[in-house]
Parts: C-alpha cells; sequence; structure tokens
C-alpha cells in the first residue's frame, strides 16, 4: 500500500487533442443521427469531450485485472479493489477546438479516508486544468472514491427522480454503446463491456454504464434545451446505471439561471445529480 499522505500534492500533466477523426468516433456514439465531418478542424468542441484526449496509454503489462492501469504510480494504491470515477465540478472559461493542443496540468489536492456503514472507503479529489495555446480554457476537479469489492451486489439506497420536469427524454443503452465510448476515451474497465467480469468478479447484475458518459448526456441535454452552453457543471453519481435498461435525461430550468439534471433509470431512481450554471 502507499504512503497516502505523500499522494496529496502530487503534479502530472499529458498533451493530447481531439482529431476530426475522434470527434466522429464521439458522436456517432453519443449524438443520434451523427453524420461524419460534421465537425471538421479549428470547429468548437462540445463540451466535456475533452475526457477522450487524454488516454491513459499504459502497456499491457501495466493494466490491473480490472483493466484499468494499475495503482501505486501517480494514484496511489489504498488496498482497495473498485475505484470509480465519481463526481466532479467544471468552469469552462473558454471553448475548445477540434484538432488543437490540450494540455491537461493535474494535481492531487486531497485525500481523505472514510468508512461507509462497516465498509472503509477512500475520496481522492484531482484538480485539472485545460490549456490551449489561447490560455486556460478549463478549471475541472474530479473525484475518486476507492472502496472494497463486495461480495455481493448492494445497491445504494435510491433517490427518486423528479415528478415534474421541463425535459424527460430516453436514450437507448446497449452493450455497443458502452463499448464504443469505452473504445473512444481507452478506458479499459471491464465493468462497462466484459460481462462476465462485471457480473462474477465485481457483482454488479449487469454492465455500468460510465458516469462520464452519463456526464455527456446531460450536458449536452442542457445545452440543447437551454440554447446555449454552460459557464459551471457539476455532477455526482448516485445509484449505477445499467445497460437493461434505457437512460432517463431530465432537466429543469431554475429561477437562477441554472438547470438541475439527473439521469434516472424507468423505474424512477436517479443515476447522476446534475447541475448546469450560465453565470
Amino acid at each position: 500500500m502507499d504512503g497516502t499522505t505523500s499522494a496529496v500534492g502530487r503534479t502530472t500533466q499529458a498533451t493530447g487533442t481531439i482529431t476530426p477523426q475522434q470527434a466522429d468516433m464521439i458522436g456517432a456514439t453519443l449524438r443520434p443521427h451523427w453524420r461524419a465531418g460534421s465537425l471538421s478542424a479549428e470547429d468548437v468542441l462540445p463540451q466535456l469531450w475533452h475526457w477522450a484526449a487524454f488516454a491513459p496509454t499504459a502497456p499491457m503489462e501495466d493494466i490491473g485485472p480490472d483493466g484499468h492501469p494499475k495503482l501505486g504510480g501517480f494514484l496511489p494504491d489504498l488496498g482497495l479493489g473498485r475505484r470509480m470515477w465519481a463526481g466532479g465540478s467544471l468552469r469552462f472559461l473558454a471553448p475548445l477546438h477540434v484538432g488543437e493542443v490540450l494540455t491537461r496540468y493535474s494535481e492531487i489536492v486531497s485525500l481523505e479516508h472514510k468508512q461507509a456503514g462497516a465498509t472503509p472507503m477512500a475520496v481522492l479529489t484531482l484538480r485539472h486544468r485545460i490549456v490551449t495555446p489561447a490560455g486556460l480554457a478549463i478549471e475541472e476537479d474530479q473525484t475518486i472514491v476507492y472502496l472494497p469489492i463486495p461480495d455481493r451486489y448492494a445497491p445504494p439506497k435510491p433517490v427518486a427522480a423528479p415528478d415534474r420536469a421541463d425535459f424527460d427524454e430516453a436514450v437507448a443503452i446497449d452493450p455497443v454503446r458502452l463499448f464504443r465510448y469505452s473504445a473512444v476515451t481507452f478506458n479499459g474497465h471491464r465493468i462497462h463491456y466484459d460481462r462476465a467480469y462485471a457480473t462474477q468478479v465485481e457483482h454488479y447484475p449487469a454492465l455500468v454504464v460510465h458516469g462520464p458518459l452519463q456526464a455527456t448526456l446531460l450536458i449536452d441535454a442542457a445545452a440543447r434545451h437551454a440554447g446555449k452552453t454552460p459557464v459551471t457543471f457539476r455532477y455526482r453519481g448516485v445509484h449505477p446505471m445499467f445497460d437493461t435498461h434505457v437512460l432517463r435525461l431530465i432537466g429543469t430550468m431554475t429561477e437562477d439561471d441554472t438547470m438541475t439534471l439527473c439521469t434516472a433509470a424507468p423505474e424512477g431512481h436517479i443515476g447522476t445529480q446534475a447541475t448546469a450554471g450560465w453565470s
């Protein structure tokens, strides 16, 4: 197990880009009726698509049994078998563009150990700064949760989706969409495409829908319904969503120029909660 105190303050950086071909791959995965070539070099990149720009290119010998790069490098090994991208927040300062070079500066800013009942857990916060040749474009915090792999699936307490909303639309979810999102983001976590691993090792009932995929669908819906892209966006995973049902995208505009959002299962419980802001 790594020393956990020394992890705070660690920094790293990565360089990447979203090419027109990658933009087509993302668009074909996320948006209905996508046409190849819809985005060209120098076009504005849709929000959160930059998550595909920084592929975790660890060689195969450095991949753990879950499909993630092994812990113990930049991210500490805390002796807990499951880690999840659980949420985050972003402030958009300037648009990103297809084809431009992006640099991501990352720092571990906090690491907190907790107990969820009898279950040990840890919450790590990464702070990213996304910089383009024109300057700082995005300030982003990312929350990673570490947990032990349970002996059986015990779902969290469900949180009910709102009864009334400005929109409530459904997105079809299946193994192909999950695989394609894993591929375009180079996310090897097996819970999203390997059903035997997801159900027999991590004890989920089905393939798990990526939290970042849900967040990207929500911010895209917010921009479409508001007619403008958000300036701020916060999101948090509440309950796993699976490939056995459609994903509802729900949003309501509030009086303070923000929109409350969530994904939900058809049964009515929330998957990811989010808030988009325009000020």
